[in-house]
């Protein structure tokens, strides 16, 4: 759901300080633009239901394909009724009768949890050390870099992964795996987060569980063998969707989300060229509101 102020942010800020492209803030993301309605006003036919995938079984986790479609809501309550292959949901807020609601619908259930930072609101959050947190991110009250190195930030991790498996999730998202390009306090190196994103996929897979590698553009190459989907904020706003490209080569599925005001009201054909833009790259992108609560809803997939 977030970027961190690294490397890219810099370059950002410079562009806002000149009159450039910003993406706007959170308030500017809940204007009242309606979801994007069902056809009818009814709820779209569902295909079968959906059984997650066996955990731990050799092989056996979701592999989605390069034409699946998604949903992304990570506060309120969530609407179900958008006919997408994969709902991206909170794994500690959403209730599993939510997703067993999706499941019975046919959606798969992609599950959301921050991997690279401590969130003081959780109620995991009193597990990490003192030792094992770092600098504060960048515009996120309460959240602090964690050790990728430390041995207890991966049990917790593996705990939330059990968590996921226990909850019925087909998928995890893991966010914030790129804190060694952003100033986290704790001198994070490249090599270190390449060892600690793909203990996350191993440990997912073991679970039954697939996974998607958030961001961390400059590390998809040495990363898409280990990860079954990829999910990424703002990269046509930033012209980075290419560096994508491996993972659609793969076969596999690139979830893009763009939250640039422009994109929100087609101001120019803004969002016309950005949705043609989307399909002929073959990615999967959506417009919401920053605050992922689907108060904006905008997709350049048919639904």
């Amino acid at each position: 759901m977030r970027r961190g102020f690294g490397r890219r942010d810099f370059r950002v800020a410079l562009a806002l300080l000149l009159g450039g492209c910003g993406g706007g803030g959170e308030a500017e993301g809940t204007v009242g633009v309606a979801p994007t309605p069902i056809a009818s006003g009814a709820p779209a036919p569902a295909p079968p239901p959906v059984a997650p995938a066996t955990p731990g079984a050799t092989g056996g986790w979701w592999r989605p394909a390069a034409t699946a479609t998604w949903q992304w809501q990570l506060s309120g309550t969530i609407d179900t009724r958008y006919a997408v292959t994969a709902y991206d949901v909170d794994l500690f807020d959403t209730p599993v009768a939510t997703i067993d609601r999706l499941h019975a619908a046919g959606r798969r259930v992609i599950c959301y949890f921050s991997a690279g930072s401590s969130e003081n609101w959780r109620g995991d959050d009193a597990q990490f050390a003192a030792a094992d947190r770092g600098a504060a991110l960048d515009g996120w009250a309460g959240e602090r870099w964690l050790a990728v190195t430390s041995a207890n930030v991966r049990r917790v991790m593996r705990d939330r992964l059990d968590l996921a498996r226990a909850k019925g999730c087909d998928a995890v998202e893991p966010d914030n795996v790129d804190g060694y390009a952003n100033r986290n306090g704790l001198g994070i190196t490249a090599a270190q987060q390449l060892d600690y994103n793909r203990h996350l996929a191993e440990q997912a897979h073991a679970r039954g569980l697939a996974v998607g590698l958030k961001n961390d553009l400059d590390q998809v190459a040495a990363l898409v063998d280990a990860f079954d989907f990829a999910v990424n904020e703002q990269c046509h706003e930033y012209d980075e969707c290419a560096q994508l490209k491996p993972f659609l080569a793969a076969g596999k599925p690139v979830f893009v989300a763009e939250y640039k005001a422009a994109y929100r009201t087609n101001a120019g054909g803004a969002r016309d060229r950005l949705c043609a833009t989307s399909r002929a790259e073959g990615v999967h992108t959506l417009i919401l509101a920053e605050a992922l609560d689907n108060s904006v809803r905008f997709t350049c997939d048919p639904e």
